[in-house]
């Protein structure tokens, strides 16, 4: 611990991403339960256009981590970014470190221990090389079980990826805790109209274009459900993201919009315009941490349709507030939303209603930093009293 760090009272904490849109999209409402709780925040992510969040959060310090390469297989490229994490680490002596995304959690852990610092990891998703066999996922596990010996505490957004990594043997039950998710600011993203229009009619898939994310199955739905039910509209917000060993081919989207099977929306920082002139929000994943895009969706009081798999299945009491369907089932996504459409305004209503409710009741920012702060009890860092007493939220970095 550092010397100028004690009684529990202004301590440093660091937080290292693949990037600053992480931070700017997941982490905000955990840095001001920080500051708010005397912390000094350190991120430690490399730079790209989020990097705005700065402007109106001058109390965080942001060190660009040039060495990471988010695609990168070389060895010595993670060697070095391990080495570069390790300096900085040694330059800020922060009191703990927490760790999110792949590199971060396997070559900052590292670091971490190399320099004696509390680390927790949070994984927040398998990502490309777990839903895929092959070699990259054994280096993958391999990786995980050399790292993970060494964190203090490793964090999950589900029970399945826990209770996985425990079986894998890449941790160990005693680290392991899970959370709910990133939260959501309830106040942010709500209703603006208790009112539901009186059709299910316009379903909105939102998410990065690959074929891991269920984009295949919702445009082979939305094909179908239209030959019966021509009025609705089928709509799609996500970027390409061509990178991506999963993305969609680009002609291929071109041709579903040609066709009229889907409306493309392209990108948008705020969704939440486009989430409130929605009737249903569909995800139709093979697997997610924990979907922030349904969490958002909860929020603002909207049926769900999503998979029954790890992420996902979290968000939907089924029959309630939306209804769950196999993985890669094109015929159960169909049933659902047929199902939606043929309710009625006052059963979509209570629909609406219980989704909001669930998102107060179990996604909301302060229950989720109240989880990071009880991880920091447990690893012995623990936090001053508030020094705000005004709800925890991030619209004023929005």
């Amino acid at each position: 611990m550092n010397p100028k760090h004690k009684n529990n009272v202004g301590r440093k904490i660091a937080l290292v991403a693949n990037s600053t849109w992480n931070i700017y999209n997941f982490r905000l409402n955990l840095i001001q339960f920080l500051e708010n709780h005397s912390c000094e925040v350190i991120v430690i992510a490399p730079v790209d256009e989020y990097i705005h969040y700065l402007n109106k959060a001058h109390k965080i310090k942001h060190i660009p981590l040039k060495g990471l390469r988010r695609k990168s297989k070389n060895p010595l490229h993670d060697l070095r970014l391990t080495a570069n994490l390790a300096n900085i680490y040694r330059k800020e002596k922060p009191d703990a470190v927490i760790h999110y995304t792949i590199k971060p959690n396997i070559y900052g852990n590292l670091a971490a221990k190399w320099c004696g610092l509390p680390s927790i990891c949070v994984v927040t998703g398998l990502g490309y090389t777990f839903l895929h066999t092959g070699f990259s996922n054994k280096i993958s596990q391999f990786l995980y079980k050399l790292s993970f010996k060494y964190s203090h505490k490793v964090a999950f957004e589900n029970e399945d990826d826990k209770d996985l990594f425990v079986k894998l043997e890449l941790a160990k039950p005693a680290q392991c805790t899970v959370i709910n998710g990133c939260g959501i600011d309830t106040e942010y993203f709500k209703p603006k109209s208790s009112r539901h229009s009186r059709q299910a009619k316009k379903f909105l898939f939102i998410g990065r274009l690959l074929y891991d994310k269920g984009i295949v199955e919702f445009v082979q739905a939305a094909k179908r459900v239209k030959q019966k039910y021509p009025e609705t509209e089928f709509q799609v917000l996500g970027e390409l993201d061509e990178g991506n060993p999963s993305a969609l081919d680009k002609d291929r989207l071109l041709n579903w919009v040609d066709k009229k099977i889907i409306r493309y929306l392209g990108t948008a920082t705020d969704v939440r315009p486009f989430i409130q002139k929605s009737d249903v929000i569909v995800l139709t994943s093979y697997r997610e941490g924990l979907s922030k895009v349904l969490m958002e969706g909860l929020a603002m009081g909207k049926p769900i349709v999503t998979t029954d798999t790890p992420g996902c299945r979290q968000t939907v009491d089924d029959g309630r507030n939306g209804f769950l369907v196999p993985s890669k089932n094109v015929d159960a996504v169909v049933e659902a939303c047929e199902k939606l459409i043929e309710l009625d305004s006052v059963d979509l209503e209570i629909m609406s209603q219980l989704s909001r409710k669930k998102a107060v009741e179990v996604f909301a920012d302060k229950i989720v930093v109240a989880q990071y702060k009880n991880i920091l009890s447990e690893i012995g860092l623990g936090l001053s009293k508030s020094t705000q007493t005004k709800a925890i939220s991030d619209q004023q970095f929005k």
